[in-house]
Order: C-alpha cells, then sequence, then structure tokens
C-alpha cells in the first residue's frame, strides 16, 4: 500500500503547483486519499511481480494509474445525473464536498492524470509504455470499457454480462494485462482472461453487498441497484446462486494463472483477496 500510495502522490504532484486551480487540486487529493482496499493496482503489482519485474517504478506507475482511474469512474459515478450518492468511503462524495462542477472537472482531470503520470515513469523502459497504454485505454472508453459500462445504464434495456464485464471486468482486465506488460510479458489472452473473472466475481461480491449490507458497514449508500433499475447478480440470480457463481470464478480465475515465476504467490494472493469479497456472515471456507 505504501508503495501505491507514493507513486500515487508523485502523479498527484505533477497536476498540482502555483499555477493549478486550488479547488481542483484539492479535490483530486480528496478523492484519491485516503483510498479503499486499492484491490486493483496490488492486483496489478502482483501479477509484476508474479511475473519478475525488472523496472518496479513502471509498474507502480501502472498500478497507480489503473487507481486513479478508478477513482475518476467513482466521483463520476456518485454525480446527481447517476447514482446521487451523498457519501463515498464514509464521508461526503466529491460533489457533496467541493461542488457538481469540481466534481465533473476532477473525473476529467484525473483520467488525463492517469496517462499522464505513466509517461512520466516510462523512461525506465520506454519499448512498453505502447502496450501500456492501449491497454489502460481499452478499459476506459468504448466499446467495453468502464464509460460504455457507465453508458449501459443509460439504455432502456441492460445486458447483465455486458454491464459486468464493462463496469467492472475491464480495470480488473487492465490490472493483470498492465502487470504483465510492465514487467515484460506478453499481455496475452490469458492475462486479460484472468482479470476479466476476477472483476466479475468483484462485481457479485459488490452486488451482494448492495443488498445485504448497511450504509455504515460499506461507507456509501446501499439498495442503489434497486432504486436506479440497475442489473445485479442476486436480483437476477438469487443469493444462493449469486454465492456460488463468485466461488466458481475465483476457482476459474486461479486455473487460468499462466505460466510465471511467481504463479504459486499470485494464487495465494488472488485466494486472500477472495476470502474478502463477502460479508462475513457469508463467506464460506475456500474449498
Amino acid at each position: 500500500m505504501t508503495r501505491i500510495d507514493r507513486s500515487l502522490a508523485q502523479s498527484l504532484a505533477l497536476a498540482s503547483g502555483i499555477e493549478a486551480p486550488p479547488l481542483l487540486t484539492k479535490a483530486m487529493r480528496y478523492a484519491v486519499f485516503p483510498g479503499g482496499a486499492r484491490i486493483r493496482p496490488r492486483l496489478c503489482i502482483a501479477v509484476a511481480r508474479a511475473c519478475a519485474e525488472d523496472h518496479a517504478r513502471l509498474s507502480s506507475a501502472a498500478a497507480a494509474a489503473i487507481e486513479m482511474l478508478h477513482c475518476a469512474s467513482l466521483v463520476h459515478d456518485d454525480l446527481p445525473c447517476f447514482d446521487d450518492a451523498v457519501t463515498r468511503r464514509g464521508r461526503p462524495s466529491v460533489h457533496k464536498a467541493f461542488g457538481e462542477r469540481i466534481a465533473v472537472l476532477t473525473g476529467d482531470a484525473l483520467i488525463a492524470l492517469a496517462f499522464q503520470g505513466l509517461a512520466h515513469a516510462a523512461d525506465t523502459a520506454p519499448a512498453r509504455l505502447g502496450a501500456l497504454i492501449g491497454i489502460i485505454a481499452r478499459a476506459i472508453g468504448a466499446p467495453s470499457g468502464i464509460i460504455a459500462g457507465q453508458a449501459w445504464e443509460c439504455e432502456a434495456q441492460i445486458s447483465l454480462a455486458h454491464y459486468q464485464r464493462s463496469k467492472t471486468g475491464a480495470l480488473f482486465a487492465a490490472a493483470t494485462s498492465a502487470g504483465a506488460a510492465a514487467a515484460g510479458y506478453e499481455p496475452s489472452s490469458a492475462w486479460y482472461s484472468l482479470g476479466e473473472r476476477i472483476g466479475e466475481a468483484y462485481q457479485i461480491a459488490d452486488d451482494i453487498r448492495d443488498v445485504v449490507s448497511s450504509e455504515h458497514e460499506l461507507g456509501k449508500p446501499t439498495g442503489r441497484d434497486q432504486a436506479l433499475g440497475r442489473p445485479n447478480a442476486v436480483h437476477h440470480l438469487g443469493i444462493g446462486s449469486a454465492i456460488e457463481r463468485l466461488e466458481d470464478l475465483v476457482r476459474s480465475a486461479i486455473e487460468v494463472i499462466p505460466v510465471c515465476p511467481g504463479a504459486a504467490d499470485l494464487r495465494a494472493h488472488i485466494l486472500g483477496e477472495a476470502s474478502r469479497l463477502l460479508p462475513r456472515e457469508l463467506a464460506r471456507p475456500a474449498a
């Protein structure tokens, strides 16, 4: 976490200074710090380490870029035109703390800064920058990035699979693919598939928490999927089948880990993260 937060702070420093609008600078930092579990950047670094990373600064920058894009998506998610959420991580959401106009600009600025920070760190391995930019850009745009995921909420009919693949799976797939690419590995479909499966498992867990947890436990409003008519795995499958689907995804993710020097450590990392996905009262021992 220290490594990730240090890289995030270094990127944010690129967007600050006497020429920067003070309110925007403050809101950007507010959106990023203190963070949540940093699941996506930790996964990115875990993959880079499993691939025997040789340029830690680059993989840290890739991890930070993915986290900034995640934070940007949360700022936009919370806006009145989407979820109209008043809290995030147990405190006022960015649009409540700084106003709607600054919140829109904060999300936009974090998206730009993600790529700026990545480019700034690429002097250690410039030949790998092109692949990293392609991986991360794919995860945020159309047709299947997080922006497309948000756009699915604007459609009259929503495919649960397309929605989850874009809204959540895309950044997890970027985390695994970028971790491998930053370490000099080919960002193959296997690395992408690994991230997609972890992302879908995480989205199902998030759907479950939205149904069974309280706002106090999550630090954000709950019951929003039902209130806004959004797809939710629990509503679609039932709680028992949703948990079974999550467990199947974790098992299949373990099975598709590509050959790499640190495969055993990566497996342990994924299982450790999976053990914390469900609320304690619903969690079952890993098989």
